[in-house]
């Protein structure tokens, strides 16, 4: 028998009414969490008008993104990300998204990718140069500048440190409207000039601009660069057309966004994890020590560092730079046993999917481990989601893991960080889930 809601909490709307009252933030991984353990991997939550569906089950999560994927289309996350993003490969859907997916593809094929290890190792070794030993950083804008460089350099063979610092202040100015709107509780209609919106329109103008003009330079000169822009800009469809200005924007400000935010996260988390596991960190500089010894790592040499691959990947479990993927169903339609209905908000749950005690054994431990060849493969299929799935997994997953890896290695080789306790780091979901208020490190260099 098809049921009308799964189980939940009907008082959702309430509760962010009671946060504001209160002056407490809404914490939505604390919700998500709430949901799961309480309610089950399927639950149903009533914020006011909006009706809000949770799913942290694999299966289901599985039926959305790859069984049924042309039921659900992007929903509020395309109306969040659209007027930054444009129809990038994150927000198109439908026909264009595939031309578009196919016109990038070859621009990530893995021969390609390789060929960008040797700049993230030396970006990395740039950004290391700048630290004295017994000095206090803000490790997350130290992360954040050095994927600006890498991302920068890949993307579009420009090396931006003389801009770093404006193009890192629109980035992150983009990412906080972003944020701004995907946590609204009332949504003004786009067509009212708020003087915030005004604001973004003159950054996302300003940031255009940069763009546009590498893309003009790069016409002119006609070349391939071994860049990512390179490949976008030979890239034609099976009718001979590539990609007009406007989709190469839409895609290079895509991949420069994503490509920047959520890897530094990645770095941010890892280094927070193994400064807390002394362990974790001893078997990871055994590991540096045996292959590598004092020279710095190559491409070459992954496959013979697999314990940093496994606290990468134990690292997105915990802290999934993506914490959920939002879906809303073309019709009404049923799912899990309940009826969903048309344009419904739903989000496939990542985070509590990772932190749940049904697919994990000790959820809130570090166990790098878990991602062993053989322990890995016990992992519930689809339970394990930090790049999404499907047609739509992440166009850019093993760029991401490759410097991650890569940067992880040189950071770890040739200096010691230890938390500031003063400053204890807090997780926080916005657009990406990201430390509350920065993490300060103390470096020691080795």
């Amino acid at each position: 028998m098809t049921l009308a809601t799964p189980p939940g909490d009907r008082s959702g709307y309430g509760l962010v009414i009671k946060n504001i009252l209160t002056g407490q933030r809404f914490d939505g991984l604390a919700f998500a969490r709430y949901n799961s353990d309480t309610y089950g991997a399927f639950t149903f939550t009533k914020f006011g008008p909006v009706r809000f569906y949770q799913v942290a089950d694999p299966d289901l999560a599985h039926e959305i993104l790859v069984k049924r994927t042309d039921e659900f289309h992007k929903g509020i996350i395309k109306e969040v990300l659209q007027p930054f993003l444009g129809d990038g490969l994150l927000t198109s859907e439908g026909d264009f998204w595939k031309r578009q997916r196919k016109l990038a593809q070859p621009a990530f094929h893995a021969r390609r990718i390789a060929s960008y290890a040797g700049v993230m190792v030396e970006y990395t070794r740039r950004l290391l140069n700048g630290w004295r030993d017994g000095e206090t950083r803000w490790i997350d804008r130290e992360m954040m500048k050095l994927t600006l460089g890498i991302v920068s350099k890949t993307l579009f063979d420009a090396d931006v440190s003389a801009e770093a610092d404006r193009v890192g202040e629109l980035m992150n100015s983009i990412l906080d409207a972003t944020n701004e709107r995907l946590t609204a509780v009332i949504r003004l209609p786009e067509y009212i000039p708020t003087p915030r919106r005004m604001q973004v329109k003159r950054i996302t103008a300003e940031l255009d601009a940069i763009i546009q003009r590498i893309v003009d330079e790069r016409r002119r000169a006609g070349e391939d660069k071994g860049d990512l822009l390179s490949m976008l800009l030979t890239a034609l469809d099976d009718d001979g057309s590539g990609m007009s200005d406007k989709q190469l924007r839409d895609e290079l400000m895509t991949l420069f966004l994503a490509g920047h935010e959520t890897t530094a996260n990645t770095l941010i988390w890892a280094l927070v994890l193994l400064a807390q596991h002394p362990a974790a960190l001893t078997a990871l500089h055994a590991e540096i020590e045996s292959v590598l010894g004092s020279r710095d790592a190559t491409f070459e040499d992954l496959p013979n560092l697999p314990y940093s691959e496994q606290v990468i990947k134990e690292t997105l479990r915990l802290f999934p730079t993506a914490p959920g993927v939002s879906r809303s169903p073309t019709h009404d339609l049923e799912l899990g046993g309940y009826t969903v209905p048309k344009d419904a908000f739903m989000q496939i749950s990542i985070y509590a999917m990772h932190h749940s005690s049904r697919y994990w054994q000790e959820p809130e431990a570090f166990r790098p481990e878990r991602f062993a060849p053989e322990a890995e493969k016990l992992i519930p299929h689809y339970a394990y989601l930090p790049f999404g799935g499907g047609p739509r997994i992440c166009i850019g997953n093993q760029f991401a893991m490759m410097e991650a890896r890569l940067a992880l290695i040189t950071l770890v080789q040739h200096a010691d960080l230890s938390l500031d306790p003063a400053h204890p780091p807090v997780a926080e979901q916005m657009f990406t889930l990201r430390p509350r208020g920065g993490v300060k490190m103390v470096v020691r260099k080795r």
